[in-house]
């Protein structure tokens, strides 16, 4: 189990992560969204120890997290990590030896799976096959937390629906908890199990996807018959086009009367209205 308890993160008079406290299984796929600079890398890099939090404690199992203390447990990949310039078989095969555990034939098959040629040089690859053996490698090892950074960057479509096979596959094999950062939020909804959504260094949401799904929808009609429905109800956004309005909500459930419709909302629209919903507001 994760814990962060009261945890904040200064850059001087900036604070990248404020004041969170939130509780994470020990299995899972988690979605990490934020728009940029909301604290997605700062809140990963503190979960591996990387930084130092200028406040608040963070627990992984029973051990309190800090740069002097980080965690053998916990695997982060930032994007755009660099391996070391050998060819990519030697480097599967240095993972191996240092990483006890290590699935060297999951990694072997994933290689093939997408085509990676284990004669090139890392510096070889494209940047986005780069990017991929990376996903790999960490994927591979035994790590009970992995958390990966915008690991789809420089990814085409065919690539990105790949790296989901990946992610289930090595989730299948070895459950545990996976942090995924991404903007990509529409596809990697095909994988995660829940959803964590930071905005300006704080936690806006922490929950399930089926939860998302009962609780997240959109009132569409006139603004005659939609407007009085939304009272008691926690309204994130509003789109208004002459007497029409949609209103996005995330609360309980509903029977509108005729005349309004109800649609379920995607993960981008849930995301976009959470953090400027009312932006959206006229």
């Amino acid at each position: 189990m994760i814990e962060f308890r009261n945890v904040t993160k200064r850059y001087g008079k900036t604070k990248a992560v404020d004041n969170i406290s939130i509780t994470l299984p020990k299995t899972g796929i988690h979605c990490l969204l934020g728009r940029n600079g909301a604290g997605k890398t700062t809140f990963m890099k503190l979960l591996a120890g990387h930084i130092e939090a200028s406040g608040g404690a963070i627990k992984v199992g029973s051990k309190k997290i800090s740069p002097s203390r980080m965690p053998e447990n916990v695997n982060f990949v930032e994007s755009g990590a660099v391996q070391f310039n050998m060819r990519v078989s030697a480097l599967i095969d240095t993972a191996a030896g240092l990483q006890d555990g290590f699935d060297r034939g999951f990694a072997m098959r994933m290689l093939e799976f997408f085509e990676l040629d284990g004669k090139k040089k890392f510096k070889q690859l494209s940047f986005g096959m780069k990017t991929m053996l990376s996903a790999i490698i960490t994927l591979a090892n035994n790590s009970d937390v992995i958390l990966l950074d915008e690991p789809t960057l420089g990814f085409d479509a065919v690539m990105r629906n790949q790296f989901n096979t990946l992610l289930l596959e090595s989730y299948q094999a070895h459950p545990r908890l996976i942090i995924v950062s991404t903007h990509l939020i529409d596809e990697i909804a095909k994988v995660n199990e829940r959803l964590i959504i930071i905005h300006n260094g704080k936690v806006l949401v922490e929950a399930g996807m089926d939860e998302l799904d009962e609780k997240a929808y959109t009132l569409s009609g006139t603004a005659e018959l939609v407007m009085p429905l939304l009272n008691g109800l926690n309204c994130i956004g509003q789109t208004m086009v002459g007497s029409l309005v949609a209103a996005h909500v995330y609360d309980r459930r509903i029977t509108p009367p005729h005349g309004v419709s109800v649609d379920s909302m995607s993960l981008s629209d849930f995301f976009i209205n959470t953090v400027g919903g009312k932006k959206n507001a006229q």
